[in-house]
């Protein structure tokens, strides 16, 4: 069996994570209790389900604090288990709040909608350490569609190196493991002729790799990625995330990505994305 968790914030687009599995012919739950995940996953594989997905959250309540111990006994009864964490910044889920005018899960007349978000995170926290993330603060409801289709189809069998790009002036992505700062190198946005390029095209790169601090500064970051990949793989690790930023995310984090992406993907899994791209 293929079991997807989804799991987050409230407001941070589980339901639309769970329609994109549901499209993709997964049977799919929406608010399951945490306790009851290993007795409806032994139902569903006895009765031949190959797909399935559910939403687990913090109105599991008490139980969601056994959700890990669930997850790991899953596994070893050999249920292929992927959790899926959604994300988002404070003040993104407020102002999302606000439009809707819909009322927090947590809320019961005490807590403010910006208490409610801080509890949900502690409430969260440990099923958060062993999933992956992704944090749609920056994300249209059709980038995040195509990054839940690209992580249900990803091979998950050992570590994915994701490498994604942003900027700065939007905010740094909550789900990296590493961040790199490319904003001291020249930029390719003050050159009229390249400002309306990203970091994909060739006269991009070629402006950047004419200076020698661009190919110093990838060197470091490749040599620190490979250096220290082989620890997380011995920690067991399916995903590392290795964010690049620049002051907009479209020309040179996005060419760093890109080389990256390049040199890991032949003895790596590799995925890319290049977030103000999405926007």
């Amino acid at each position: 069996m293929q079991l997807v968790i989804i799991t987050g914030l409230s407001g941070s687009g589980k339901s639309v994570a769970l329609k994109v599995l549901e499209d993709g012919a997964f049977y799919t739950t929406d608010n399951l209790p945490a306790k009851l995940l290993p007795d409806m996953v032994g139902f569903l594989r006895e009765a031949g389900y190959a797909r399935v997905a559910v939403s687990i959250d913090a109105r599991s309540g008490g139980t969601l604090s056994d959700l890990p111990q669930h997850v790991r006994d899953l596994k070893a009864r050999g249920v292929g288990v992927r959790v899926l964490f959604l994300e988002a910044k404070t003040e993104t889920l407020l102002k999302r709040f606000s439009e809707t005018r819909r009322r927090h899960p947590l809320s019961a007349g005490e807590l403010t909608v910006g208490e409610c978000i801080a509890r949900e995170r502690e409430l969260l926290a440990d099923i958060g350490a062993e999933s992956h993330h992704i944090d749609t603060s920056e994300l249209n409801p059709s980038a995040l569609r195509a990054w839940i289709k690209e992580f249900v189809e990803s091979d998950h069998s050992g570590l994915t190196l994701l490498f994604q790009s942003f900027g700065y002036k939007h905010g740094i992505p909550l789900d990296a493991d590493f961040v790199f700062d490319v904003r001291c190198l020249p930029n390719p946005f003050y050159d009229p002729a390249l400002r309306p390029l990203t970091g994909k095209h060739r006269a991009v790169v070629d402006f950047l790799e004419a200076n020698a601090n661009v190919g110093r500064m990838y060197a470091d970051i490749r040599d620190f990625v490979q250096n220290w990949l082989p620890c997380f793989v011995a920690d067991n690790r399916s995903y590392v995330t290795v964010a690049i930023g620049c002051t907009g995310g479209e020309h040179r984090s996005v060419y760093f990505v890109e080389k990256l992406a390049e040199n890991f993907r032949a003895a790596r899994r590799v995925l890319v994305r290049h977030r103000e791209l999405s926007i």
